[in-house]
């Protein structure tokens, strides 16, 4: 089928089979694609909605042309989408550093900022992180330093091809979703938070069609996507093929509610002295938010009971060092 006629069955409204959303995949990243084209079909499905499968389909297209690599049992990524305009602190990225610091095995992916100032690789490039290190080194990396950061564009190169037709459109579209759902580490439980709360059980039943064990796809309070100290959380939970509908309170990991505000960040050279005042153990709303995301975070990876453990563990990772020694190994040159 010609992507014209794709593009046609798209604008009727009427989802598009698998196979159909496979093969305008491999159209649009072949660049064989008029860009008017392109972006009438984006636009299409970004009107409609997308479903689960045509966003499944995307997913499989793309990791079949990824560079991939190994991760030990129990790996966990806390990447979200991005896109919440709310210009916070590097949550996600402070996180996925006291996970690490508590004891799981942790392949961060992430990218440039979307919404914010400062996005996970435009901060940990500030602190010294190498973006350019090679598949292999990240993998050796996160076998031997239960850490690496993964940055998107090093692993999935096809993206390269729809960079013009995403930025002339302005908005947010399929491709704004797929980043959580492409680790490239291939990790099996994840935290995801999300701009949108209506799209947490379209990444759970994508989470489940790719084999989760656990995951929490969180849509934050005040909308944020984290987990957001601010109030209650809404969460949808993977749990080996099942889906639960929870709500998610900072006073449940034993924590003090925190106005978004307090959250607030900067550039990237604010946001970095930030971490790294956090990583030293400074008390602040930022601190808060990272030990509640990382409290959810060891729960999926089975390093804490609840999220009260969780927190514990937390604080723990970073008052005694083990937080900031992950941000070391890091920056390392590994031999």
């Amino acid at each position: 089928m010609s992507f014209k006629a794709t593009l046609e069955h798209a604008l009727t409204g009427a989802p598009l089979p698998p196979e159909m959303m496979a093969a305008a995949m491999e159209d649009l990243f072949a660049r064989e694609v008029p860009p008017e084209q392109a972006a009438a079909f984006l636009t299409a499905l970004r009107v409609r909605g997308e479903t689960a499968e045509e966003l499944l389909a995307a997913v499989r297209y793309l990791k079949s042309k990824a560079r991939l690599i190994s991760s030990p049992p129990g790996t966990i990524d806390t990447c979200g989408t991005g896109g919440d305009g709310a210009d916070t602190y590097n949550i996600s990225t402070a996180t996925a550093l006291v996970v690490a610091g508590a004891g799981a095995p942790v392949a961060k992916h992430g990218n440039r900022a979307v919404s914010s100032a400062s996005g996970s690789s435009d901060v940990l490039s500030r602190l010294g992180v190498d973006l350019t290190e090679s598949v292999e080194t990240q993998e050796r990396r996160l076998a031997e330093d239960g850490i690496a950061f993964l940055f998107a564009p090093n692993h999935h190169p096809a993206m390269v091809a729809v960079a013009p037709v995403r930025k002339a459109l302005g908005f947010r579209t399929l491709f704004n979703m797929l980043g959580p759902l492409m680790n490239p580490a291939q990790a099996k439980r994840q935290l995801i938070g999300v701009y949108d709360e209506r799209i947490r059980q379209l990444f759970a039943k994508v989470l489940i069609a790719e084999g989760a064990e656990r995951a929490w796809v969180v849509a934050g309070a005040d909308g944020l996507d984290e987990l957001s100290p601010s109030g209650e959380n809404l969460v949808t939970e993977v749990s080996d093929g099942s889906i639960r509908e929870l709500t998610v309170h900072p006073s449940d990991a034993g924590l003090d509610v925190v106005p978004v505000a307090a959250l607030k960040g900067g550039d990237v050279e604010a946001n970095a002295k930030a971490l790294r005042a956090l990583l030293d153990g400074e008390k602040s709303g930022y601190r808060t938010a990272v030990m509640f995301n990382a409290a959810a975070g060891l729960v999926l990876g089975g390093k804490a009971a609840d999220l009260k453990e969780g927190a514990e563990r937390a604080a723990a990772a970073i008052d005694s060092g083990a937080a900031r020694e992950k941000l070391y190994r890091l920056t390392r040159k590994l031999p």
